[in-house]
């Protein structure tokens, strides 16, 4: 299999409509549909974009308010923000929804609301530095995670006041494959040992975030947890999540095997998991938290 970063964001739509937590999700549909007055643009920011496919959820999931949304799907790779276009064109085709390009936006014009996507290519963190502080809602999933050392105080300020955030998908300290290995527990602990120290990363971001959300002043905090569970059923693994799971497996060879010391538990462990994907035996989890709340005025969000 290819490293394709496109295909495995695709392949792991159907992996995150599992993991993300409803409730949560109905709560940011009933607070932001409860801040916006009739005739007012949404303005949507979302960072680490990827190709889009957190807007076609919104939309499908009936998430965003039925009004004009801005919708400014920010990510560092300029593959991925190249691939937005065609990726909503897709979604649209064979739907009620007519699309519209102009000006590198696009615009998806429905029943009941139109979402101008305006893909950026940027880094999320010097984007947000001078971003306009009047968002109605921020969106940073799976992210906070390899952006450790960054005060949360730093997204925040891009919202307006009593504006809404909404940190899904946060990697919180945990991967499981299954069925158990003899060397599960020293890949997992190199794994994660990569993301603290080489990456920038934080192994244990959802905990860490959850806590010094609750600490800022005037933020309001709930959480809820959103794992990653990919496993076979009788007709294999679903949709494209053979491929997700196998550019996992890359992910962790090519974190792990810059430590020279593990290259002797890496390579068994790696060919039997590669075998067991093959054979549609492998299982994998992660642990996760969804997070949601609102700042400036956290009294409207209880």
């Amino acid at each position: 299999m290819t490293d394709d970063f496109q295909r495995y964001l695709r392949a792991k739509r159907t992996v995150d409509d599992r993991a993300l937590d409803r409730r949560l999700v109905a709560r940011l549909r009933d607070s932001l549909a409860g801040r916006v007055a009739d005739g007012e643009t949404v303005s949507v920011l979302e960072l680490g974009a990827g190709i889009g496919t957190m807007v076609t959820r919104f939309i499908e999931w009936d998430v965003l308010p039925a009004t004009a949304v801005h919708y400014t799907a920010v990510d560092l790779r300029q593959a991925n923000v190249d691939a937005v276009s065609e990726q909503l064109r897709n979604w649209a085709s064979g739907r009620p929804v007519t699309v519209d390009s102009a000006n590198g936006r696009v615009t998806l014009s429905g029943a009941e609301r139109e979402v101008t996507v305006e893909p950026v290519a940027a880094d999320a963190v010097e984007y947000v530095e001078t971003a306009r502080a009047d968002h109605d809602l921020l969106v940073a999933a799976a992210l906070l995670d390899i952006v450790d050392n960054v005060p949360l105080s730093t997204f925040l300020d891009a919202l307006d006041t009593g504006g809404l955030y909404y940190f899904p998908l946060t990697f919180d300290g945990a991967t499981r494959f299954r069925p158990r290995h003899p060397q599960d527990s020293a890949v997992e602990r190199a794994y994660h040992e990569h993301m603290d120290t080489k990456s920038g990363g934080n192994s244990r971001a959802g905990d860490s975030s959850l806590i010094e959300l609750q600490q800022l002043p005037g933020v309001s905090v709930d959480a809820a947890g959103s794992d990653w569970v990919v496993t076979p059923n009788d007709d294999g693994y679903p949709a494209d999540e053979a491929y997700f799971l196998e550019f996992i497996l890359g992910t962790i060879e090519r974190a792990v095997g810059e430590r020279a010391e593990t290259t002797e538990t890496l390579q068994p462990w790696l060919r039997t998991r590669r075998e067991q994907l093959e054979t549609e035996q492998l299982v994998y989890s992660t642990h996760q938290l969804d997070i949601l709340g609102r700042v400036g005025d956290p009294d409207a969000f209880e």
